[in-house]
């Protein structure tokens, strides 16, 4: 009998978990996009855990995207089931909106490859890019640290980067990124005007500097944080019920 599937969520076409799914290998994977006609979210104990992945909307946009009253009560649901989730950029607004706390735009635009500062080298998710890592931002929104939850990073602008609730990580920057996710990102009309906006002119070559300069040690340290959390879905799906 296969075994129980990863859940991957995604709200925007070219968003994907990228990087993440590689510490999946063999694993059944489930793609959900969260605002299609008709999405069905699966019963909790139906799969081993959940990847949340980004988009260009604010988790707050309820009324544009009815699609996010249904993910916030699932992911809800989630949290109080213990259930191993990793939510990146627009994923980790839900967990952290669906926890209780506030989303709101941060002071500006954050996107480029700039430095996280991590707080907990133990974690297991994101100790390895302990004591700090250049990452890739895209975000023009943050949240507050929710209840209960331990603050995992912080940038020079943003306070939480990074946090853990339970089983559940919220990730403001993209860990997944590398230098071909920033190739499809530029070829997205989308990105690019938000880039622009952020950047300037010279976003593309930007980019892509940053992304030779420091996409390989974050490639390197994210896979440890990648196969730790595959690891820790395997031990929620062997201790579930069948």
């Amino acid at each position: 009998m296969p075994g129980r599937p990863l859940l991957v969520v995604r709200h925007a076409s070219w968003e994907g978990p990228h990087r993440i799914l590689d510490a999946f290998d063999g694993v059944p994977v489930v793609m959900l996009e969260a605002f299609a006609a008709g999405a069905g979210w699966p019963a909790h104990d139906a799969v081993r855990g959940a990847v949340l992945m980004g988009g260009p909307m604010s988790v707050n946009d309820v009324a544009d995207y009815p699609g996010l009253d249904a993910e916030l009560a699932w992911v809800r649901e989630g949290l109080a089931r213990d259930l191993p989730m990793l939510g990146v950029c627009l994923g980790s607004q839900v967990i952290a909106r669906a926890a209780g706390a506030a989303v709101a735009p941060g002071p500006r635009a954050e996107i480029g490859w700039l430095p996280v500062e991590v707080a907990d080298s133990r974690d297991p998710v994101i100790g390895p890019l302990a004591p700090m890592t250049p990452t890739l931002h895209w975000h023009g929104e943050a949240f507050a640290l929710p209840e209960g939850a331990t603050p995992l990073a912080r940038s020079a602008i943003t306070p939480v980067q990074a946090f853990r609730l339970g089983s559940a990580w919220g990730v403001l920057f993209h860990p997944e990124a590398d230098a071909d996710l920033v190739d499809l990102w530029l070829a997205e009309p989308v990105m690019r005007a938000e880039a622009e906006a952020a950047v300037g002119p010279d976003f593309e070559v930007a980019l892509r500097a940053g992304a030779e300069r420091h996409a390989p040690a974050l490639v390197e340290h994210s896979t440890r944080g990648f196969a730790a959390f595959a690891g820790l879905c395997d031990g929620h799906r062997r201790s579930a019920r069948p």
